[in-house]
C-alpha cells in the first residue's frame, strides 16, 4: 500500500488548511457510517478520507459543500415572491376560528352560569364507564 502525502492531494485541493478541514470532515462522515467510495485497506478514517481526495473518488466541490453545510447555523430558506402566490380576496378565504365578522353578526351570545353549568352536565355520561379504572378497582377492593 502506498502512503498517502500532502503532495497527493495537493494538487487537488490547493489550499492546504482547506485540504486539512476536508479530509477531517469526510473522516468524521465515514466514522458516522457513510460510505466509503474505495477500498479501506484497514486504514484509518483520516487516511482513508485523504486516499479519496488524491484519487479524486469524491469531488471536492461536494466535500466543500457538505462542510459548509455542516458548519452553518442559520440556513437560509427561499421564500416565494408575492408575484408567485396570489392573495385570496376577503370572500374567498376561509372562515378563522375565534375571530367574528363584526359585520354581520350583530348580536352576541350571552349565557348565565347556570347555563353553563347545565350545558356542561348534560354532555357528562349518566353511568359511570366500565373501563374498569383505579376507581372501580378500589371499590371492588372493599366489597
Amino acid at each position: 500500500m502506498a502512503r498517502v502525502t500532502v503532495e497527493d492531494c495537493v494538487d487537488k485541493v490547493p489550499n492546504r488548511f482547506e485540504l486539512v478541514l476536508l479530509a477531517a470532515h469526510r473522516a468524521r462522515a465515514i466514522a458516522n457510517g457513510s460510505a466509503v467510495t474505495i477500498d479501506p485497506d484497514n486504514d484509518k478514517n483520516p487516511v482513508i478520507a485523504l486516499r479519496e481526495l488524491a484519487e479524486r473518488t469524491i469531488p471536492p466541490d461536494d466535500m466543500r459543500e457538505g462542510l459548509i453545510h455542516s458548519i452553518q447555523k442559520n440556513v437560509e430558506v427561499d421564500e416565494p415572491e408575492a408575484a408567485a402566490a396570489p392573495v385570496l380576496t376577503h370572500d374567498r378565504r376561509s372562515p378563522v376560528l375565534g375571530r367574528d365578522d363584526q359585520s354581520s353578526d350583530t348580536v352576541v351570545d350571552h349565557m348565565t352560569e347556570e347555563q353553563l353549568l347545565r350545558g356542561l352536565e348534560s354532555m357528562t355520561p349518566s353511568e359511570p364507564s366500565s373501563s374498569g379504572g383505579p376507581r372501580d378497582r378500589e371499590r371492588d377492593r372493599g366489597r
